[in-house]
């Protein structure tokens, strides 16, 4: 329920993802929205009944929204339940999560979407959004009920870690998702093409000895289902893309007009191939992690806009998964609780603006799905986050809410601490 107070946030520093302003002021929070915001707003102004938080230049900006997260309920509570993800997710300042539909039932029945809506209700700190499977049991074959999985909950459709095989499946799944204007957010990997490979092609899996993935095994799957975007009229989302060939793809399908965005996952954006180091099995990501001078292409479509959100990719993955040879492993990392902190490495850098890193992580999603959130907007949902940008510390894997312990920032150096989350006008985090 939200606070019966009003909560009044002053002396901040306010990030406005619509706007992409940085501005000092306060903002009013009454009956779970946004009741004023702006500089006039000050301890004097707040109404007397308000609580009173002095931010002391703490930026408060609209809570974090993640389109790709794995949540094992149904099936694989032994790797992440809704209950500890959203704990995770509400800690690292998200205060909404999209779930995958590979779970165990996958999420191809309006009766599983139902069960996670009302586990979410029962469970969650955070707004969880299900997404559905494209087709039936994730075989690739069949197409998925999209309307009756949408009058349940799904708010997008996706399938496995791969791209749909047939080209004709795919065409035929936008579509049936164009007449109920529902928005395919698939892998962009062609199965046949990444092979046995665990690596990115090139040097780097040479000299590891280890198989590698070439770039065209994304980049020909994703302009493939642009092509079919083209002919249908869809509404489609690149899950994540990783290299510089599926930018320029996706450069020409926006200068075309096509209906179409993509993500970028924040492991692809702070991390390199050379991080893998002596075969570390939490950096062995999928799709692989690239070259520096590919990162750095990442960071620049996101900042010119080429690039829409960032996701977290949130994948955990338990001991027995990740304590093998690098290419026995599973692929995948947690990340929903250091999503913010991991962007933050551009800010300090000098690569990004915070407010273009925020609106990639919050107004773009929420654009996107179609939800009210995501900006700091009079009447907007008060899902809100405070957090110091520059504030340092060490990440422990120990502290962290999830169930597994993956993280590719083991002991790194991080900064941002989220100190308030918000979520409807009520406490998720502090």
């Amino acid at each position: 329920m939200p606070s019966p107070r009003p909560i009044a946030f002053v002396n901040a520093r306010l990030i406005d993802p619509a706007a992409l302003s940085d501005t000092r002021g306060g903002l009013l929070v009454d009956k779970g929205v946004i009741a004023d915001v702006g500089a006039g707003l000050t301890a004097e102004s707040a109404p007397p009944d308000a609580e009173i938080i002095d931010c002391r230049g703490d930026v408060v900006a609209p809570g974090l929204i993640d389109l790709l997260c794995f949540v094992g309920e149904p099936g694989a509570e032994h790797r992440e339940t809704i209950a500890s993800a959203s704990a995770a997710a509400a800690a690292g300042g998200v205060t909404t999560i999209v779930t995958r539909p590979d779970t165990s039932p996958p999420v191809d029945d309006p009766a599983v979407v139902d069960f996670i809506r009302r586990r979410a209700r029962d469970d969650a700190k955070v707004r969880i959004l299900p997404m559905a499977a494209m087709t039936k049991g994730l075989h690739g074959a069949e197409i998925a009920e999209y309307g009756l999985l949408m009058e349940a909950g799904a708010v997008a459709f996706a399938d496995g870690p791969w791209s749909l095989e047939s080209a004709q499946v795919m065409r035929q799944a936008l579509r049936y998702a164009r007449d109920f204007d529902a928005l395919l957010a698939p892998n962009v990997a062609d199965r046949a093409l990444s092979g046995s490979g665990v690596v990115g092609e090139g040097a780097l899996a040479t000299r590891l000895g280890l198989g590698g993935i070439p770039r065209e095994a994304e980049t020909i799957a994703l302009e493939r289902d642009l092509r079919l975007v083209a002919l249908t009229g869809a509404r489609y989302h690149a899950a994540k893309i990783a290299n510089a060939l599926s930018i320029a793809a996706m450069a020409r399908a926006k200068n075309d007009g096509l209906n179409s965005t993509c993500g970028v996952t924040v492991n692809h954006l702070a991390l390199n191939e050379n991080d893998i180091g002596d075969y570390r099995t939490f950096l062995k990501l999928r799709p692989p992690l690239a070259a520096e001078d590919e990162r750095l292409r990442l960071v620049e479509a996101l900042a010119d806009g080429t690039i829409d959100v960032i996701v977290s990719d949130h994948d955990p993955q338990d001991v027995e998964t990740k304590r093998l040879p690098f290419a026995e492993a599973a692929a995948g990392a947690i990340g929903v609780e250091t999503m913010l902190s991991a962007g933050l490495r551009l800010v300090s850098g000098g690569r990004v603006g915070l407010p273009r890193l925020l609106r990639a992580m919050t107004l773009r999603p929420a654009e996107i799905l179609g939800l009210p959130t995501g900006r700091l907007a009079i009447g907007a949902p008060a899902d809100l986050i405070r957090f110091d940008p520059e504030a340092p510390y060490v990440l422990d894997p120990a502290t962290l809410h999830s169930r597994c312990r993956n993280t590719p920032f083991d002991e790194a150096r991080l900064d941002g601490k989220v100190k308030l989350t918000l979520v409807a006008g009520s406490v998720a985090h502090e």
